[in-house]
């Protein structure tokens, strides 16, 4: 399952009244957020505050299903 079906695209795009699935897509496909700033009139502070949090969001999905595996693998739970 991809980790960004996990993070809440709804509640960010309220968050920032933006459509952060959008903004997601873009940077999948390569572009920079000057970009994505340009195209979409979007302040680029305010993107790499996006960016911030989602990566922060995934990285915790990360680090919580490599404690889940852990206890699974060595009978933990």
């Amino acid at each position: 399952m991809p980790a960004d079906k996990e993070i809440d695209e709804k509640s960010l795009s309220r968050k920032y009244r933006t459509n952060v699935s959008r903004l997601i897509r873009a940077w999948k496909k390569g572009l920079n957020d000057m970009e994505i700033a340009s195209s979409t009139g979007i302040d680029p502070a305010t993107l790499y505050q996006i960016r911030s949090d989602i990566e922060l969001t995934h990285r915790q999905l990360r680090l919580t299903r490599q404690k889940n595996r852990h206890f699974l693998l060595h009978g933990l739970f």
